[in-house]
């Protein structure tokens, strides 16, 4: 039997990146996937490829993360997963000294603000359900420093850390897992995008992983499986570094 057979499981930042791996994989376990995400195109396609639904969502909106819900109940009756994974890592988000006000926000609404909505308004809907699974995206930052900054990017991944932990324990014996995933770097769009207009941070990033190489999607994608299926039913409020060994390190060999 597939893993999630018959499961109802809403991906944010579902269109591209560890997203959409996530969602092809959770698709062929047998799940009933909600691409949630603001790339209509690519969303819309992606959902017809996997026989899923599509829904448009600013999960940095209240309303817009309620309706979000709202729309999934109607057409599934509810839900069992949710990986909230939407995340943004801009340019001008960089040290401290260089980064501004509205950057900084801007980041922790997409974040940070978002993975707190899609909880607050998700937990009702799997206690309903008598439990389910939730990962959160946060990253290898949030338990490591970086001389390579993006301060709001690592603050907010350290707040969705946090905040992982602490609803992991409060909804334990509620049947809700709750897991903070943390990827190392990972070949997605986002990180091309970013190293490709600074290969020298780039090159800076990929010495420190003991592993020689950033992660593929579909390799953060089968972890994000695990602790989304009953493999992982005695994991919660953890820690799941999918890193390639950086945490490890205190050096890499050559």
């Amino acid at each position: 039997m597939r893993r999630l057979e018959n499961k109802v499981a809403i991906i944010t930042g579902a269109a591209s990146g560890i997203g959409r791996a996530t969602a092809l994989r959770f698709a062929d376990e047998g799940a009933k996937v909600v691409v949630a995400d603001l790339s209509e195109k690519e969303g819309t396609e992606l959902a017809k490829e996997i026989n899923g639904t599509f829904v448009k969502v600013n999960v940095a909106e209240e309303e817009s993360v309620k309706a979000m819900y709202a729309q999934v109940v109607k057409t599934y009756g509810g839900v069992d997963i949710l990986f909230n994974n939407a995340g943004i890592s801009p340019a001008d988000d960089d040290s401290i000294l260089t980064t501004d006000l509205d950057a900084w926000h801007r980041v922790q609404e997409v974040n940070l603000t978002s993975v707190y909505l899609c909880c607050k308004y998700g937990i009702p809907l799997l206690l309903e359900r008598g439990g389910g699974s939730i990962i959160n995206t946060a990253s290898f930052v949030a338990v490591l420093g970086s001389a390579t900054s993006q301060i709001s990017y690592t603050a907010s991944k350290g707040g969705v850390l946090s905040m992982s932990r602490e609803l992991g324990v409060q909804f334990a014996r509620q049947g809700i897992r709750v897991n903070a995933l943390c990827p190392g770097p990972v070949n997605t769009p986002l990180l091309q995008e970013l190293f490709a207009k600074d290969p020298e941070r780039a090159a800076r990033r990929l010495i420190h992983v003991p592993v020689g190489r950033f992660a593929e999607p579909e390799e953060i994608a089968s972890a994000v499986l695990f602790l989304a299926s009953d493999d992982a039913s005695f994991v919660t409020a953890s820690t799941f570094l999918v890193d390639g060994g950086i945490h490890g390190a205190y050096v890499t060999p050559l």
